[in-house]
């Protein structure tokens, strides 16, 4: 399974991440397929995914960044699928790695490449349609001083969705609202056929608040 991005010219109690810088381990890579998005008045069809991160670590009141199971708390990115030069996925994960891409890896990098390792985030507060969200704003490398210092254990296993090589067992993993979103990309017609239509309580449920409602930011990159 392979999820390349390339210069071509589920159910958890959610808490939202406090704002700040944060040491985190990137755990999930979901491919969403292409998603229509409107940005300033002009609609279009990007190919997303989305990249999810487990954050370690204490609030400025010392309590542990933890959801009410006891595990940490999770903040997710969303980026169209490219490397291009203005593409925001290549900036943040040029910054994670401390330097941009060759020309070689432009051609195709791997993004399972990413998975179980380790980054500083910072998180901001924005405000759209009268509703505050938590977003990443910078991904940087994690400074020596603090690996030196020992590496949490990571606690979320490490997990890659491409819908032309679904891994069922994640994707039931994700909540009904990601799930439908995936499921109606026309990528997932392509290697699944169509989906069948949900029932009026199943449309309901799927488009109602789930675990990654407040994550979900569609501002086009």
């Amino acid at each position: 399974m392979s999820l390349i991005a390339s210069d071509s010219g589920g159910g958890k109690t959610f808490k939202p991440v406090p704002v700040g810088m944060h040491l985190a381990r990137c755990y999930r890579v979901i491919d969403l397929g292409t998603q229509q998005t409107e940005w300033q008045g002009q609609t279009k069809h990007l190919h997303k995914i989305m990249v999810t991160f487990e954050v370690h670590g204490e609030d400025e009141t010392g309590k542990p960044l933890v959801i009410d199971t006891g595990e940490p708390m999770s903040i997710s990115k969303q980026y169209t699928l490219s490397l291009s030069d203005k593409a925001k996925l290549r900036a943040d994960l040029a910054s994670w790695r401390g330097r941009d891409f060759t020309q070689e890896e432009l051609r195709g990098f791997e993004l399972k490449n990413i998975l179980g390792q380790w980054a500083m985030i910072t998180t901001t507060k924005t405000e759209r349609d009268g509703k505050e969200y938590t977003n990443i704003a910078n991904i940087n490398p994690v400074p020596k001083v603090i690996k030196d210092r020992g590496m949490p254990a990571g606690v979320n296993k490490t997990a890659l969705f491409a819908i032309s090589d679904a891994d069922m067992e994640v994707f039931d993993t994700l909540s009904e609202n990601l799930k439908k979103r995936i499921m109606d990309s026309p990528e997932w017609e392509t290697y699944h056929g169509k989906p069948e239509q949900p029932s009026p309580a199943e449309y309901a449920k799927a488009s109602g608040k789930g675990a990654f409602n407040a994550l979900d930011d569609d501002i086009p990159f």
